[in-house]
């Protein structure tokens, strides 16, 4: 079901990531690790603390990944055996608990609509029908719009009929915009 899917991205700005001197100081190999763990802990809420597991699960060389992990360390914190990103985990309780909010209001929405529509039905008296005497639950337009309705001019001039366009008063002082300019000279 949509509602249960977790967010797919986080927002992240990167002025707050680069002012960081934890961020600034790492190698390239280690700001990849970096993101490489991010990037896991977003899908998968957490990695394993094993340096060879880490490293089978990254795809990268267990020597590797166990040189450059202590760097990394100061941006995730562990438990029971577990890597995870804080600030990560802060964002996206953030989100869930939006998402939360919007479905209680959907849902409150929905129940005030649906009052509304049940009212409509059985009018006041509770019998069937309403005092507008139109059919229930009909909230269209009660009749139709014609391109004619629109024509700010019913008794256009002959010239108007051929599509050539006068600067007269009938037309005001704009006349016809679609007309060919050498058309509206004539």
């Amino acid at each position: 079901m949509a509602g249960n899917r977790t967010a797919p991205a986080y927002q992240e700005y990167a002025a707050n990531m680069m002012a960081r001197f934890e961020y600034r100081t790492l190698t390239l190999a280690q700001r990849g690790l970096l993101y490489s763990m991010r990037l896991e802990c977003w899908v998968n809420q957490f990695l394993p603390e094993s340096p060879e597991v880490l490293a089978r699960i990254l795809g990268f060389d267990t020597a590797e990944i166990a040189a450059e992990l202590p760097y990394v360390m100061p941006f995730f914190d562990i438990e029971s055996g577990r890597i995870t990103s804080p600030d990560l985990e802060s964002y996206r309780q953030r989100v869930e608990g939006i998402r939360e909010r919007q479905a209680r209001g959907g849902k409150v929405g929905a129940a005030k609509t649906n009052s509304r529509r049940t009212r409509a039905v059985t009018g006041v008296s509770g019998s069937p029908g309403n005092s507008t005497g139109k059919p229930p639950g009909n909230s269209k337009v009660p009749h139709r719009v014609t391109v004619e309705s629109f024509n700010p001019n019913p008794n256009p001039s002959p010239s108007q009929e051929e599509g050539v366009c006068s600067l007269d008063t009938e037309m005001g002082y704009w006349g016809d915009f679609t007309a060919y300019p050498k058309e509206v000279e004539q």
